[in-house]
């Protein structure tokens, strides 16, 4: 049965949409940050020949770096300052977050409310400056090798004046993508991140899309295959929106109170538990720390000399089972430190214990926590193998048939998250303009009282 906010939710009047200025503002900050984020992709770095780079590309297409264009929107294949995107930000934060359960300092900084917050988040900003250092000296050197054997370079002039320059401009465009989605979170609509991340998968759907098309058009896919896989991307599409709503629901009594002379029933509420409450960071994490150091990799590999750094990227290229085993296993791992990071049940025990609630049947205190822990483990053990379930399948059945659609199950999986969550802080701005509305018309009635 669904709760009173959620019917509240559902009976939303869509209509008062064009009166809420605030909310109108928001959207058109975001869409205009999203449309700034563009355009950069498309701002090549200097130093770069785009016709070379544009060969050169295209002789590894179906690998590691087609993967990780498709996350920057197209912005890797331009080599644009923005190529890196969000991604050394991303891994920063993984980083981070790890040191907060492994360090007692930084677990004590976390601890402290926001002073602790504001010295995590600069810490954060201070690995994101070294990660797109490092990462921009190795696309920089793997550049001006790449294609040399073959009397070829997508570098017009080679040497450590390109090297810094590429990673001063890759430094600045993280940075920039990084102000541009703190600045969405707090202006406008959803989290500038994801909307950022998933504003580069959506860029590269239209171009799938056509060559799928392309594919049945010159009779090398056949028409029943181009429908069995859109059918394929619809049903998984369901599947995920089923499963980003699945909660388990604990029942939470609270006793009888005096309130004066009046004595109040007792009520009976409940605790929504997520089946996915990591959401779609563990994709998003264990791409991350698995395609940009691979993505070094791969430009360093494309120097015959880097014998090693041939074989890392053959064993690991996208789709092989080391590839798939290591993506698999990152997934739940951050599935489950993830959850542990968001829900602390022992907090969550504390705070039922003060209020005066109590789950039936038991014990306030240490018996609840134990029981919260239990109930939350289970649930991320189906929410980690249906995360591992989306992401992999895909893959698998790419790798194995070679499909040249490339919008697989991460992408599928981000995009819809992303866009449930936008729509859910929508429908929250919507909710809140109408109590405004309701608050106004009863001043206004009891003044003419």
């Amino acid at each position: 049965m669904a709760s009173a906010a959620e019917q509240l939710a559902a009976n939303l009047n869509w209509g008062s949409f064009s009166k809420a200025t605030d909310l109108k503002k928001r959207l058109w900050f975001t869409l205009g940050a999203l449309i700034v984020f563009r355009l950069c992709s498309f701002v090549p770095l200097p130093g770069i020949d785009p016709i070379q780079l544009e060969l050169l590309f295209d002789q590894t297409r179906g690998g590691v770096l087609d993967f990780v264009n498709m996350f920057s929107g197209g912005a890797l294949e331009r080599m644009s300052i923005v190529a890196l995107n969000i991604m050394p930000y991303i891994t920063a934060s993984i980083i981070v977050q790890l040191m907060t359960s492994l360090s007692p300092t930084m677990a004590q900084l976390k601890k402290e409310g926001e002073s602790g917050r504001k010295k995590i988040n600069q810490y954060t900003r201070y690995g994101t400056v070294a990660l797109t250092l490092f990462q921009g000296y190795g696309i920089a050197v793997g550049l001006e090798g790449w294609g040399a054997g073959q009397g070829a370079s997508a570098v017009l002039d080679p040497g450590w004046f390109f090297r810094i320059t590429t990673m001063i401009t890759l430094l600045g465009g993280t940075m920039f993508l990084m102000w541009l989605g703190e600045q969405i979170t707090a202006r406008g609509i959803g989290n500038g991140i994801s909307l950022i991340i998933m504003a580069g998968i959506v860029a590269t759907l239209p171009g799938a899309l056509a060559g799928l098309f392309e594919q049945g058009r010159t009779g090398a896919m056949s028409g029943i295959v181009i429908l069995a896989i859109i059918l394929a991307v619809i049903l998984v599409i369901a599947f995920i929106c089923f499963m980003e709503r699945a909660q388990r629901r604990i029942l939470v009594q609270y006793p009888k109170r005096q309130v004066g002379n009046r004595m109040s029933q007792g009520e009976s509420s409940h605790l929504p538990l997520k089946l996915n409450t990591a959401g779609v960071i563990p994709p998003i994490f264990a791409s991350s720390l698995l395609l940009m150091p691979l993505t070094v990799a791969q430009f360093a590999g494309q120097n015959s000399q880097n014998e090693w750094m041939i074989a890392v990227t053959t064993a690991l290229q996208h789709g092989s089972p080391l590839y798939m085993s290591l993506y698999a296993f990152g997934i739940i791992f951050f599935c489950f430190f993830y959850t542990a990071v968001v829900f602390n049940p022992e907090e969550t025990a504390d705070n039922l214990k003060r209020q005066g609630g109590f789950i039936p049947g038991i014990r306030p205190g240490e018996k609840t926590t134990q029981y919260l822990d239990y109930v939350l483990t289970r649930i991320t053990v189906v929410g980690a193998a249906y995360l591992t379930l989306i992401c992999l399948i895909p893959e698998f059945l790419i790798s194995s048939f070679a499909l040249p659609f490339y919008f697989g199950g991460t992408s599928l999986l981000i995009v819809v998250n992303v866009t449930m969550d936008t729509v859910a802080q929508i429908q929250s701005h919507l909710l809140a303009h109408q109590y405004e509305g309701l608050i106004k018309k009863a001043k206004l009635r009891g003044n003419r009282r």
